[in-house]
């Protein structure tokens, strides 16, 4: 329900008045004369900010005003949408065209002003080598260093490494791979899901066909054995 108080509504003997069209100030005013001055120009006079003595009115079309309000709550909400929190996943050993796929959707994700929780996953003998992974983390920090700022350096937790990457603020931001969009993502490349799902986080992950080349435990094939040259055959002699 509507809290705001209009024209007779308002219970202040003196106001402070603000013409909504100019923003002129008129200082403190009785209430009924603050009430008459915005009659006489066809609109209403609304309190807009109760809490102060004495309180705030401006001489305004009170429909303007609501919708005005309306308007503000709107882009305050969608800003604020933008601030989710998205995971991506790759793989050590991935293929330079899956990377190049998923880097692409971070930097999009950072274009948005989400934040990019990254997880790099070690598979079977590759925990051996861990310095791969880290390799490859310092990779996805410079290709992503000129969109966000890392909030959680690599750190390596069970069998992965984990790190999060912030967007930097709009104006700084430049792309290194979309370099058309100059920083930002087209309307038609954000994708809204009904149910919150972004396809975009962790795409290929069932379908990496090259992040690892062979399974740890897929059997060796052996070499086939060359088959025994047959020995030239003797002519007969002649008699």
């Amino acid at each position: 329900m509507d809290q705001t108080r209009i024209n007779e509504r308002i219970r202040a003997p003196k106001v402070r008045v603000i013409d909504g069209s100019t923003n002129q100030q008129y200082g403190v005013l009785v209430t009924s004369v603050a009430l008459r001055m915005a009659r006489e120009r066809g609109v209403d006079l609304v309190e807009v900010a109760p809490n102060v003595d004495p309180p705030v009115c401006k001489i305004i079309d009170y429909g303007k005003y609501k919708y005005s309000l309306e308007k503000q709550k709107k882009e305050a909400h969608k800003h604020h949408k933008g601030g989710k929190v998205k995971e991506m996943k790759f793989r050590i050993g991935i293929d330079p065209h899956d990377y190049g796929i998923k880097i692409m959707h971070a930097e999009d994700f950072l274009a948005e002003g989400h934040k990019v929780r990254i997880q790099l996953q070690f598979r079977g003998r590759q925990m051996a080598h861990q310095e791969l992974g880290y390799t490859l983390a310092n990779k996805i920090k410079e290709d992503l260093l000129t969109m966000g700022h890392l909030d959680q350096e690599p750190k390596m937790a069970g069998r992965n490494i984990n790190m999060q990457v912030s967007p930097l603020p709009e104006r700084q931001r430049k792309r290194k791979f979309k370099t058309h969009l100059k920083g930002v993502t087209e309307h038609k490349d954000i994708v809204h899901h009904e149910e919150g799902h972004d396809p975009r986080e962790n795409r290929h992950d069932d379908e990496d066909h090259h992040d690892d080349h062979h399974d740890d435990h897929a059997p060796v094939a052996k070499p086939e054995t060359e088959a025994p040259k047959a020995e030239p055959e003797t002519p007969p002699t002649a008699e």
